[in-house]
């Protein structure tokens, strides 16, 4: 196969995976503010959408860590095809396809990762592989920073609460002021979150896209995304983010707690300030570990709430496999492309009935903005309990139910 027929494929593929991304992520920026009604779902994903085009075009330090930080390549290192960034690119698709049929919060940076080191080992070899890159830019940011950010997510949802209460006099009770505020921060918040995916997420793809070019020699080694590259990635995460997403927005909006405004409002703060920083440093985090860790750490801050560790057990489960099992799809579809122009054909066919597939399946039971019912009852809840009071007597505040709004 002609290598330019080879790249254009590459290209595309690597657009769509930027599409899956968008719209497996939506819900680590819009799930919670859409759980407590602070935005109208159908506003929530539009405004993600354009956030993540905008964040986009801010950086491109995570790029230069995909396209040449995890995988050697140049004249100093290996040579990697194409056809290798094909096959990783396949698993980082189907698994991002099969985590969102059920729901599941995994992380398509991992996915992408794990499948372009299965692809490349398979392909050329175990030495092609950057461990050092991998280990300090990939593995350890995915063990602390979740649990950093959901440390900061604890603290500032009981500070939130601490900083919101107050107590009668009279009867030393403690009573309980408006939070309706938070909700109006949360839109600010969710913002910021959105605009950091982008600037963390998108690049992703734009270095996938600059490792083919390099590949195919047509761009120069250590160079960075060209600006058409950023465009086309920023336009696809962009358009993912807007078709929802759904499924995983209700996994995360409450799936794994009940979020109140207050919670939701610290647990966006600590995700924006976790990914910011990481777009920063250009270590290739995964958005949704931090924004999942957040939600958990902003529900054990709220007393009287519960935390679903059911769930929470699931999606661990789901980032502890992303990376081997992206890889191993990724492998597969390697050894499938090194036989030659038919092996190609026969994956990319593969590949297009397995994710025609699993979308023709979820419309068995589909998810969507209008049906989406637990977002939408969470949202309904917080709008019905916000009354016009005078501030409570004693008596009212011993029959008052013992968790935190």
């Amino acid at each position: 196969m002609e290598i330019t027929i080879m790249v254009a494929l590459v290209i595309a593929l690597a657009l769509f995976f930027d599409f899956t991304n968008g719209f497996h992520d939506t819900a680590n920026a819009m799930a919670t503010p859409i759980a407590t009604g602070a935005i109208k779902p159908k506003t929530a994903v539009a405004l993600a959408a354009v956030l993540n085009l905008v964040g986009a075009f801010l950086s491109t330090e995570v790029a230069k860590t995909v396209s040449g930080g995890i995988i050697k390549e140049g004249s100093d290192g290996v040579q990697i095809t194409p056809d290798i960034i094909f096959a990783g690119l396949m698993g980082a698709i189907l698994w991002n396809m099969i985590t969102w049929l059920k729901g599941l919060p995994s992380s398509s940076s991992h996915a992408l990762f794990g499948g372009l080191i299965g692809a490349a080992i398979a392909g050329i070899g175990i030495h092609s592989i950057n461990f050092e890159s991998l280990m300090q830019k990939v593995i350890l940011p995915a063990i602390f920073a979740p649990i950093i950010a959901g440390g900061v997510a604890y603290l500032c949802t009981r500070l939130a609460y601490a900083l919101t209460s107050r107590h009668d006099p009279e009867s030393g009770t403690k009573l309980t002021q408006k939070r309706g505020g938070f909700r109006t921060g949360q839109i600010f918040t969710s913002s910021l979150v959105a605009l950091a995916h982008g600037t963390n997420d998108a690049q992703k793809t734009m270095g996938i896209i600059t490792l083919v070019l390099i590949a195919a020699g047509t761009q120069e080694p250590g160079t960075g995304p060209q600006f058409w590259v950023i465009a086309s990635c920023a336009f696809a995460i962009a358009i993912g983010t807007y078709s929802g997403g759904w499924r995983i927005i209700r996994t995360m909006g409450s799936g794994l707690t009940e979020v109140k405004p207050a919670q939701g409002f610290a647990a966006e703060s600590s995700t924006a300030s976790a990914i910011l920083a990481s777009s920063h440093l250009g270590f290739a985090l995964s958005t949704t570990q931090v924004a999942s860790g957040s939600v958990i750490g902003s529900g054990m801050g709220r007393r009287g709430t519960t935390v679903r560790w059911g769930t929470a057990g699931r999606i661990a489960l789901g980032w502890l496999f992303t990376l081997p099992a992206a890889g191993i799809v990724g492998a597969l579809t390697a050894l499938l492309v090194m036989t030659g122009v038919v092996g190609v054909i026969i994956a990319a066919a593969a590949g297009t009935a397995a994710v025609l597939y699993m979308f023709l399946y979820s419309k068995k039971s589909h998810v969507g903005h209008h049906n989406a019912v637990a977002v939408e009852e969470a949202g309904q809840a917080v709008r019905f309990r916000k009354k016009k009071k005078k501030a409570m007597s004693a008596s009212t505040a011993k029959d008052e139910p013992k968790g935190e709004l």
